[in-house]
C-alpha cells in the first residue's frame, strides 16, 4: 500500500510489488543495477522503476584502480607476509606502457579510460556504442573481445548481466588470455565462470584476478576463489562511499518526487 519504494540491494520480487497495489507508482534503485527487481513485474502492474544513473561511477573506478595496483604491486601478498613476521619482496609491473582492454564504456567504463590514459596506457575497449570523445580526446582504440582477450595486459568488465554476457569469462575465453593477464570484475559476478576462472588462476595462465562481485554472495566457504592468493575480492562495495551513497540516496528521492508529482521519471530502466 506504499505509493514508492527506495531499494538498495532489496529483493523486489513480483509479490512484494502486488503487495504495493493499488498505490506503487514507482521502484527507485538506489544503485545503477536492477537485478534484484522483477522488471517484467513492474510492467504488468504499471510501475515505473528508475536507476541512479551516474551517482557511483567515480567511487566504483577507482576501486578498479585499486584492484589493479593491488594485483600489480603485490600489495596484500607483501602485507600479509610482513605480519607474519617475514620481510620480502615480490617484484610488480607498471602500468605505464601496458595496455588495458576495457569491455563496456558506459559511465563506469568510461571514467576508467580516461584515468588509464593519465597512467600512459595504450586503451582498448569493446562496447555496442563507440564513444567517440575517448577515441579523439584518449587515443582509445575500439575493437572485438577476443582482441582485449589476447593483447591486454590488463582486462575490466563493466558490462550488465544478460543472457549475452553470462560466462562471457570461461575456458575458452581465459585460453586466449596471456599468463602475466590481470582480470577486474567490478560489474557483475554472472560475467565469470568461476569454476574455470579459479582452474586457470591456480595453474597460472592468467595472473590475478580482483572482484568486487561473485556469483553467490557472500560466498560459500569452500569458494576455491578464496583460497588464491593471486585473487583480490572486495565485498560488492564498489559504490559504498560516502560520495556516492549521498548522490544516489538524492537521484532515487528525486526520481519518486517527479513520479509522484505525475512528471516523467529522468533514468528509467527501458
Amino acid at each position: 500500500d506504499v505509493d514508492a519504494v527506495i531499494a538498495g540491494v532489496d529483493e523486489i520480487t513480483g509479490r512484494v510489488i502486488e503487495a504495493g497495489m493499488p498505490n506503487l507508482k514507482i521502484i527507485a534503485r538506489n544503485g545503477v543495477g536492477y537485478n534484484n527487481v522483477d522488471i517484467l513485474a513492474a510492467k504488468i502492474h504499471n510501475v515505473t522503476v528508475t536507476l541512479s544513473v551516474g551517482t557511483n561511477n567515480v567511487s566504483v573506478c577507482e576501486l578498479v584502480f585499486g584492484l589493479i595496483f593491488n594485483l600489480a604491486r603485490n600489495i596484500n601478498t607483501q602485507n600479509t607476509a610482513i605480519d607474519k613476521g617475514q620481510w620480502s619482496r615480490v617484484m610488480g609491473i607498471e602500468l605505464d606502457g601496458k595496455t588495458i582492454g576495457i569491455a563496456g564504456t558506459g559511465h563506469i567504463g568510461t571514467a576508467v579510460a580516461i584515468r588509464a590514459h593519465a597512467f600512459g596506457m595504450k586503451i582498448l575497449a569493446c562496447d555496442i556504442a563507440i564513444n567517440k570523445e575517448l577515441v579523439n580526446k584518449y587515443g582509445v582504440i575500439y575493437t572485438d573481445m577476443d582482441t582485449i582477450f589476447r593483447e591486454a595486459d590488463i582486462i575490466t568488465l563493466h558490462l550488465p548481466a544478460t543472457a549475452e554476457t553470462n560466462n562471457i569469462i570461461n575456458e575458452s575465453t581465459l585460453s586466449l588470455m596471456k599468463p602475466s593477464t590481470i582480470l577486474i570484475n567490478a560489474a557483475r559476478g554472472d560475467l565469470v565462470d568461476e569454476k574455470a576462472l579459479a582452474a586457470a588462476l591456480q595453474a597460472k595462465k592468467i595472473a590475478g584476478y580482483g572482484a568486487d562481485t561473485l556469483k553467490q554472495e557472500p560466498p560459500r566457504e569452500d569458494e576455491p576463489l578464496l583460497k588464491l592468493s593471486n585473487v583480490i575480492l572486495t565485498p560488492h562495495c564498489g559504490g559504498y562511499t560516502k560520495d556516492a551513497v549521498i548522490k544516489s540516496s538524492v537521484t532515487a528521492a528525486e526520481e519518486v518526487i517527479r513520479v509522484l508529482s505525475g512528471k516523467p521519471a529522468k533514468f528509467p530502466v527501458q
